[in-house]
Parts: structure tokens; C-alpha cells; sequence
């Protein structure tokens, strides 16, 4: 028996991607569990990789973002302990203390649909599960590589921690889009994007008079907080516009 490199975390909620998520990868094996997770590496591959440790933080917060695309939801993640087994049972044992923080709630309501038989035909909780993975995967494939992904993902949560000014944040989705095509018809027609979405946002953003909005400074006295529905519209459409470019690179790399 070898020694074995284990690094540990802790995260909340703990419930925050629903089930157990196992990640095989040539250098190390990762269990995503009920607010904890552990990576095993061998120790050779972690003496010789120096950053290791950050590489893979990085890494596990890519898929929290990409879950926090679909969810807006708060959590928390520990940076990681490590300990070192030993074939002798002896473990030695390192501790970094120092969490991330990124603030905000919202909370899901599932629908279970069958039919007459029994059998399910819609299970709301299965598809965002599944969705989730999805969205995890791709932001940890694309982000560090993709400086739009970046970019985008930054927006989303300024959006998230700055609320009086929202509507600003999630536009700035669209305008980095527009930048990496090279104008809006381009950025329409690769990613699939619905023009009349893009409009609402733009009214949302540019036009209405909203405390949240670009243009507030020329309609002061006019003006109103966003409803929330507005503000639902509008994140839902900034959404899908990040969705839309994970998946453009993710057919771009396929092809």
C-alpha cells in the first residue's frame, strides 16, 4: 500500500448540488458528497505539481459557480485541510483555515408529474440535477480557458452582490457577448439567442425607469424599483445568454 494524498472540504449548504457527485480524472479521484469533499491524489503527481491544491479549489468553485448560474443560490466553500496516510496508518496532517463567500438565497420548488399508471413523466428535481452537472462541467472546462466565460460569470455575480445596480450587471452580459462576435446581429445568429429576449432586456435595462437600470441619472425624479418579476425576466435571459456561449464553445470543440 502507498501513501495517499487526501485533501478535504467542507461547503453550504450542504445540499447545494442534491446528490453525490464522483470526478475520475487521470491525477487524482474526487467525491463531491453532503457538504464535504474529498480528493485523493497520488502523492508523487502532488509533490511534483506545486499548485495542486489551488488548481483544484479552482476547479471545484467553477462547478459551484456553474450550479449558481441555475440557482442564484448563497454558499460557501472552505479552502482545503490536507493529511497524508501513511501504509503504516500513521496520518499527517495539514490545515488551511480561509472560506469564500458568496451571498444570496432562493429556493426551489419540485413538481413530480405521472401518469395514469404511475409511471413519472416530469420530474422537476431530475432535470435540475441533471442541469446542474451540465452547467458545473462546462463552466469548469471553459472558464479558465475563455476570457468571455470569465468575464460573464463576474457579471452574473456582481449582479448577484451589488442589487442596486442588477440591471447594469446582467446588460453587461449581452455587451461582452456583442464584443466577442463582433457586433449584435453576429452574437444573435451564432448562439441562437431570441432577439426579442434580447429587447427586453435592453427596455429593462435601458429604457424603463428603474432604480436598478443604466440610465437612471436622466429620469430621476420618475424613478421605480424593478418588480421582481421584471427582475426574474431578466435574469432568466442573462442566463440563458451565458448558457447559450457554454454550449456554442462546447459544439465549437466537438466539431
Amino acid at each position: 500500500m502507498d501513501d495517499v494524498v487526501v485533501l478535504e472540504w467542507t461547503f453550504s449548504p450542504p445540499d447545494y448540488f442534491e446528490e453525490t457527485i464522483p470526478i475520475e480524472r487521470e491525477s487524482y479521484t474526487m467525491i463531491i458528497g453532503a457538504g464535504k469533499i474529498e480528493a485523493r491524489i497520488d502523492p508523487k503527481v502532488y509533490d511534483e505539481e506545486h499548485k495542486m491544491r489551488d488548481k483544484l479549489h479552482d476547479i471545484l468553485n467553477d462547478r459551484f459557480l456553474g450550479v449558481q448560474l441555475l440557482t442564484r443560490k448563497s454558499y460557501e466553500l472552505s479552502k482545503s485541510s490536507m493529511h497524508r496516510l501513511h501504509p503504516n496508518g500513521r496520518k499527517s496532517v495539514t490545515v488551511f483555515v480561509d472560506t469564500a463567500v458568496i451571498k444570496m438565497s432562493a429556493g426551489n420548488i419540485d413538481l413530480l408529474v405521472k401518469d395514469k399508471n404511475g409511471n413519472i413523466i416530469d420530474d422537476s428535481r431530475r432535470d435540475r440535477i441533471e442541469k446542474k452537472k451540465v452547467l458545473a462541467e462546462l463552466v469548469e472546462k471553459y472558464r479558465q480557458q475563455d476570457k468571455f466565460v470569465e468575464s460573464m460569470l463576474n457579471f452574473y455575480q456582481k449582479a448577484i452582490r451589488d442589487p442596486s445596480n442588477e440591471l447594469i450587471h446582467l446588460y453587461d452580459i449581452w455587451e461582452a457577448l456583442k464584443a466577442r462576435f463582433g457586433g449584435q446581429a453576429a452574437a444573435l445568429i451564432a448562439l441562437g439567442i431570441n432577439d426579442l429576449d434580447r429587447r427586453t432586456l435592453g427596455k429593462l435595462a435601458n429604457d424603463e425607469p428603474l432604480r436598478q437600470g443604466r440610465h437612471r441619472g436622466k429620469k430621476i425624479t420618475d424613478l421605480r424599483d424593478a418588480t421582481e418579476a421584471e427582475l426574474d425576466d431578466a435574469r432568466q435571459i442573462a442566463r440563458s445568454m451565458i448558457e447559450a456561449y457554454l454550449y456554442y464553445l462546447e459544439n465549437q470543440n466537438t466539431s
